[in-house]
């Protein structure tokens, strides 16, 4: 299991860095978070770095490219890598995206939303199945961003409930999509997070986003940006609802050096109740 403390998202020119922080005071606190997509090569010395982090501070494998919910089966090659690597790295949560990326073998580059029918809830809960008997273990499934509020049969928190219960996976909440999709389609997010079984949380997500320049005036998922007030205040309230749970900051694109990251890791930590995690001690001085 992850530890319930704030992990990072690791990228390749932060592995120093991180590795230097893994002798500090937060070596039994700090974990890590990547896409395995960009370690299923058979060799190098990014896998090679990858496996000094991993030895020392837990691993996520935080997959983008299973196409869990498209109109086929995820691809078996694709899923055999990922278990290689499960097999390779121990990770302690491996987890995907409830959308679909993928069809007739060609990719997309982008996540795409899933309508929320009955016959999609079918077909999303056969890819979490086909992924979770490929890797041999139970991943966690995360709610996507949404910048159109769509025709649906059922609302998003039962939708993505009703997989779990059909398929034994847990969830994670990504808080900043909540946001950014309460933002886009008027959703109420803290009535999204609160219908939101607690036990199915096995992890939460934290990030930052960016309004559309192009004229819709929406919030776009981007990543890109450090954790807005308004999302660091509705993790709080998420943290209220679940009880302590792994949080993972994410940074994809305009990467700050890893100090800046480390400082925004103290905010999440900040977010936690301190009686009940004891993770006060654990903190950079």
């Amino acid at each position: 299991m992850l530890p319930c403390s704030a992990g990072l998202g690791l990228k390749p020119p932060h592995f120093a860095d991180a590795a230097a922080a893994l002798s500090g005071a937060e070596a039994k606190a700090l974990w890590f978070e990547v896409h395995p997509e960009n370690y299923m090569g058979i060799g190098g010395p990014r896998l090679r770095a990858l496996e000094g982090i991993a030895a020392r501070a837990a691993l996520s494998l935080h997959g983008v490219g299973a196409s869990l919910g498209g109109p086929d089966l995820p691809d078996p090659a694709h899923l055999a890598r990922l278990r290689s690597l499960v097999e390779r790295f121990q990770p302690a949560a491996v987890s995907e995206h409830a959308v679909w990326s993928r069809v007739g073998g060609r990719y997309f580059a982008d996540l795409l939303p899933l309508p929320r029918t009955r016959d999609m809830l079918v077909r999303l809960s056969a890819g979490v199945d086909a992924m979770q008997s490929a890797i041999g273990r139970p991943i966690l499934l995360e709610n996507p961003s949404n910048y159109l509020d769509f025709a649906r049969e059922m609302d998003e928190p039962d939708f993505l409930v009703e997989v779990a219960q059909r398929t034994g996976c847990g969830l994670l909440l990504d808080v900043n999509n909540v946001f950014v999709s309460a933002y886009n389609t008027g959703i109420d997010a803290l009535a999204w997070i609160r219908a939101i079984p607690a036990r199915l949380v096995g992890e939460i997500h934290v990030a930052g986003h960016a309004r559309d320049t192009g004229g819709t005036d929406l919030l776009i998922d981007s990543h890109d940006a450090p954790v807005t007030d308004d999302v660091w205040s509705l993790l709080g309230c998420a943290l209220e609802h679940t009880g302590p749970r792994p949080v993972l900051l994410e940074r994809d694109g305009n990467l700050p050096e890893f100090g800046a990251l480390m400082d925004e890791r103290e905010r999440a930590l900040g977010c936690f109740p301190e009686a009940e995690t004891g993770l006060a001690g654990q903190r950079r001085q």
